[in-house]
This record gives C-alpha cells, sequence and structure tokens, in this order.
C-alpha cells in the first residue's frame, strides 16, 4: 500500500510497482507469498523447480496454451505484469507451502537474472559453489548484456 501511496503523491513515481517474494521456513516447509514475475526456486537432488507463477501477460499466454515457454522468452510483451505491488491500493498475493527438506536450497531471485541466465545454468552454479553463487550469477547476467535489475538471493537448509 505504501508503493501504490507514494505513487499518487509523486508524479515522478506514477505507475511504479514492484515485485516481492517473501518466504518464512518453518518445520521443514517454506511458506511463500508471491507477487509479479520475481521468481523462487527450489533446488533439490541435483534438479531445479521453479515454485512461483509469473504474473505476466506472457505467462497467461502460455498457461492458456496459445504460445510456447520458448516463445514466451522472446516475446515483445514478456515485461507486462498482470499483477505487481503498487499499481493497485490492494493485490492478493499468491500463496503456498511447499517441503523444505534438509539439503534443499532456496533461490529467490528477480527477472534480470532469469531473463539473462538459463535455469540450467543457474543449478550449476547454486549447487558447485553456493556460497559465491549469488554474486557469479549477477555478474553472469550483466556479462550476457543484463539491463534490468538483477537481485539473487539463496537459502539452504542445513
Amino acid at each position: 500500500m505504501i508503493v501504490y501511496e507514494k505513487s499518487k503523491e509523486n508524479k515522478e513515481f506514477e505507475g511504479m510497482g514492484t515485485t516481492i517474494d517473501i518466504c518464512l521456513i518453518y518445520n521443514n516447509r517454506v511458506y511463500i507469498s508471491h507477487i509479479g514475475d520475481s521468481r523462487v526456486y527450489r533446488i533439490r537432488n541435483g534438479t531445479i523447480r521453479q515454485l512461483t507463477q509469473d504474473h505476466s501477460y506472457v505467462q497467461t499466454l502460455v498457461k492458456q496454451g496459445t504460445i510456447t515457454k520458448a516463445e514466451a522468452a522472446t516475446h515483445p510483451k514478456k515485461n507486462v505484469l498482470m499483477k505487481a505491488l503498487g499499481c493497485n491500493a490492494f493485490v492478493e498475493p499468491d500463496m503456498m507451502i511447499r517441503g523444505f527438506q534438509k539439503e534443499d536450497t532456496l533461490l529467490l531471485c528477480s527477472d534480470g537474472l532469469t531473463n539473462m541466465v538459463d535455469q540450467d545454468t543457474i543449478l550449476n552454479k547454486v549447487t558447485n559453489n553456493f556460497e559465491i553463487a549469488p554474486k557469479e550469477l549477477v555478474d553472469l547476467a550483466n556479462q550476457n548484456g543484463g539491463i534490468d535489475n538483477i537481485t539473487v538471493m539463496t537459502i539452504k537448509s542445513l
């Protein structure tokens, strides 16, 4: 609501919005709240799985079967969000609960990463060098032509 109010107070911020992913880990579960096209991935036993669904126009087209995931990656409207924090006074987040086992890793990231680095490379970096993977992934996204903000965070179950 604060983002929305600021956008109404100042013309410079008109139409601004942001994405958000919040994770709470408790009793071998991760509770996720999600708005936008930032993503939460879980890495388990050498595989990576996207836990959130993008709130984007192209994701809607993919879900309808109108375009493929490959077509979505290069679609001219791939950055058009259907839901973002701040665009309306109230935005209902997607809420989900997933398992979070010993040795699992969560990766939270903005689309600045996923638009520039493929999932296999993300998996490889996080699996092979967890401690420095976020920095390496940001650097790689920038090397690949990153023009958007790039945020990466990893969380490992002990």
